[in-house]
C-alpha cells in the first residue's frame, strides 16, 4: 500500500507493500528510513514508527537479498533496534567472503574472478556500497561498538579500502 505521510509540509509518498526477495518496495523504505533517522527524526515520530514496522516485516523474510539486509541492518542500528541489527549481522557473517585478510559481500551468484598477476580488479560499486552499509550497521551501535565488532569492522574497511582507485575515489559515485 501506499502511505501519504507529512513531514514539516513536505509530503512523501512512502510504498511499503513487500512482495519477498530483492524488493524495490523494501530497500526504497530503507532508503528513506535511514535518511529520516539520519535527519535525526526520533524512532517514535509517526513516519519513522511507520516505516520502521514495514522494515521489521521485511526483515522477517527468509529470502531477502544481502543488499536487502545490509541496508536493513544499518537502518535498525541507527534505529536502536539491536536484537534486528544483530539478527541481521548474524545472517550477513553467514555470506561474508573472506580473502586476503578482509571481509566484503557480492551478489549471490556472481562468478569468481579470475587471479591475473600485476592487475587489481575493482568491484562493482553495489557491492563496495552493500560492504559500506554493513560496516555503518557494524559501527552505528549503542552503547559504542564492543573490541569484536571493531575488529570485525576493520576487516570490512580493508577490504573497501583496497577498492579505491588512483585517485581515491571508487568504480562510480553510488
Amino acid at each position: 500500500k501506499t502511505e501519504d505521510m507529512k513531514l514539516g509540509g513536505l509530503s512523501i509518498y512512502l510504498c511499503v507493500s513487500l512482495q519477498g526477495g530483492v524488493d524495490n518496495e523494501v530497500t526504497l523504505t530503507a532508503y528513506i528510513t535511514i535518511a529520516l533517522l539520519e535527519i535525526p527524526l526520533p524512532v517514535t515520530h509517526s513516519v519513522v514508527r511507520n516505516a520502521l514496522f514495514c522494515l521489521e516485516t521485511a526483515a522477517n523474510q527468509k529470502e531477502n537479498h544481502v543488499y536487502t539486509k545490509a541496508l536493513l541492518a544499518y537502518a535498525f542500528a541507527l534505529a536502536g533496534n539491536r536484537e534486528k541489527r544483530k539478527a541481521l549481522l548474524d545472517s550477513l557473517e553467514e555470506e561474508a567472503v573472506r580473502k586476503d585478510g578482509s571481509v566484503h559481500w557480492q551478489r549471490p551468484g556472481k562468478e569468481p574472478e579470475a587471479e591475473l598477476p600485476y592487475y587489481h580488479s575493482r568491484a562493482p560499486s553495489a557491492e563496495v556500497e552493500m560492504t559500506a552499509y554493513v560496516l555503518l550497521a557494524h559501527l552505528t551501535s549503542q552503547p559504542a561498538p564492543a573490541q569484536e565488532e571493531l575488529s570485525s569492522a576493520s576487516l570490512i574497511a580493508k577490504w573497501i579500502s583496497s577498492q579505491q582507485n588512483s585517485n581515491g575515489g571508487f568504480s562510480s559515485t553510488q
